[in-house]
């Protein structure tokens, strides 16, 4: 291409971003006149459960040794749930009652002297929650569709029986978009959930209500899934550590119709407020695949190759905002600074076609969404149904159906250039990276947006499905607020089966930049 041309390239696609960046500017003006005055302060939390801050390890370490009774902790997790709850609208099933008398069987085991089985149990006795997506015998499974309302599990998820197996509790399931698909919590089931941080701003999708209860202290262990950022979206918008596996390493038995052998990127993982949860709770999750990831490895981050991608030039997506990429440029910084270590920038061609190539691979999952979106053999017909939404006669949120008009709108991407440049990306990424580097990247364009914005810009949750379409592991890890007192954060990337790198790398991001950002104190006595 000739010098002039590029020159001209450049100049237009900088002019571009500028305009881009001020319409964005105007839509969160616009929606901030209505969301602003709605948002609502969560309840601090009773220094008498101060206890619910300690991450799921210590809990269960209490419990234990005695220190902490499993009856108290559940009661306290359903107190706290009852005080956020009605803010929130976070979750939408429980079985309180139920979860109390396996806590009193827990203690009562603990009392009598634990058996070395029991003692095994890393999450003995702690209250887990759950997407509603997670088949939960004799729970409602609804995924959020109108025509499933009153649809009910018949059996337990893989994940749930782990979890159980783990010593862990299930307590209740939580709200979430229809089938899974949306970068907010929203259904014409349950409705909506807010972010606790500002509850005009979204928490998220499709985990935001599992985010929204880890930063209110309303869980301790948070069961998420993740197929274009589902877990590390809502765990950036709310202040919280999310991580997401190395592809085909969970099974998916039992979640969205999932048998569990499918090749797939559609990941379980977990939402937490300590990065030190992430590593036993994604081997409960993984199970006999655990040993692939070698979670315990001892890594040196002195040793770690470090990368960094500050921009793309995905015309899709909202250009970053400053903010976003000085949060990056301050944790190369620390990292050249404290660690001494050579943080070098990162950028590949396959970063600026991040929602398609997202978009290409989703096309490639298995299932029928058409025939899902309708519960039935009867797929659904995304224009008459648009219809219908326009006259106030459909049971489906508008985004559902705008997803269903481009797959059957738009023009394919050609699958030849879709299938070579992804597989470019994870070779390139395999060079620079091998089995002991991280390319930190942005989460997103801009901290938590309004509610119902996304539909102004569908795309920008691209920095999460790019890592979705790779395969690839990621975690995500907050960096304090901005000057509206909203999260921000990065994704620490790493290649297949390395997940350990990027989490121990979060732990150190952790204790540098201060760890979860908590919207609500721990009241102490006056």
């Amino acid at each position: 291409m000739p010098a002039l041309k590029i020159i001209k390239m450049s100049i237009l696609r900088a002019l571009c971003s500028r305009i881009r960046l001020f319409l964005d500017i105007v839509i969160d003006f616009i929606f901030s006149l209505y969301w602003e005055c709605k948002n609502k302060k969560l309840p601090d939390l009773d220094e008498k459960h101060a206890f619910l801050a300690d991450s799921a390890v210590s809990l269960a370490q209490r419990i234990k040794s005695k220190q902490l009774k499993s009856e108290d902790l559940v009661k306290a997790i359903i107190e706290r749930i009852k005080q956020v709850n009605p803010i929130l609208n976070a979750v939408v099933t429980e079985r309180y009652e139920d979860a109390l008398n396996e806590a009193r069987e827990v203690d009562r085991l603990v009392s009598a002297g634990l058996s070395e089985q029991m003692a095994k149990k890393p999450f003995l006795g702690v209250p887990f929650t759950m997407k509603e997506s997670q088949a939960w015998k004799g729970m409602p499974l609804t995924l959020g569709l109108w025509s499933r309302r009153n649809e009910r599990a018949v059996e337990d998820s893989e994940a749930i029986i782990r979890l159980r197996e783990a010593g862990a509790i299930p307590l209740a399931a939580t709200n979430l978009p229809e089938l899974l698909i949306w970068q907010e919590t929203r259904n014409p089931v349950y409705g909506m959930t807010v972010n606790p941080q500002h509850t005009g701003r979204t928490p998220g999708g499709s985990s935001g209500a599992e985010a929204a209860l880890t930063a209110t202290y309303a869980t301790s262990i948070s069961l998420c899934s993740d197929v274009g950022g589902s877990t590390r979206m809502p765990a950036f918008y709310c202040g919280m550590f999310g991580h997401h596996p190395t592809a085909n390493t969970t099974c998916m038995r039992g979640v969205l119709f999932r048998e569990g052998n499918e090749d797939s990127m559609f990941c379980l993982g977990f939402i937490s407020r300590h990065v030190e949860d992430l590593v036993p709770l994604t081997k409960i999750i993984t199970a006999q695949k655990a040993d692939k990831l070698n979670l315990d490895r001892k890594i040196n981050l002195r040793n770690v190759k470090f990368y960094y991608l500050d921009s793309s030039s995905d015309c899709l997506v909202s250009p970053l905002r400053s903010e976003m990429t000085e949060a990056i440029m301050k944790v190369v910084e620390n990292l050249r600074g404290n660690l001494k270590v050579e943080v070098q920038p990162y950028h590949h061609k396959g970063f600026d076609y991040m929602y398609r190539l997202w978009s290409y691979w989703m096309s490639k999952e298995p299932g029928n969404y058409f025939k899902l979106a309708t519960n039935s053999e009867v797929e659904l017909n995304a224009w008459t149904e648009m219809g219908k939404k326009l006259i106030g006669m459909s049971k489906h949120c508008l985004f559902l159906i705008l997803r269903c008009l481009e797959l059957r709108a738009f023009p394919q991407l050609d699958s030849v250039w879709a299938e070579k440049i992804t597989q470019e990306l994870k070779d390139d990424l395999a060079n620079k990276l091998g089995d002991n580097g991280v390319l930190l990247m942005p989460s997103a364009p801009h901290a938590a947006p309004y509610h119902y914005s996304f539909y102004l810009r569908p795309y920008n949750f691209a920095y999460f499905g790019i890592v979705n379409a790779l395969k690839h592991p990621a975690t995500q890890v907050p960096l304090g607020t901005n000057s509206k007192g909203l999260p921000l954060g990065l994704q620490v990337l790493s290649t297949p089966y390395n997940d350990a790198v990027c989490l121990e790398v979060a732990k150190y991001l952790e204790k540098e930049f201060g760890g979860a950002i908590m919207p609500c104190a721990i009241k102490n006595k006056a």
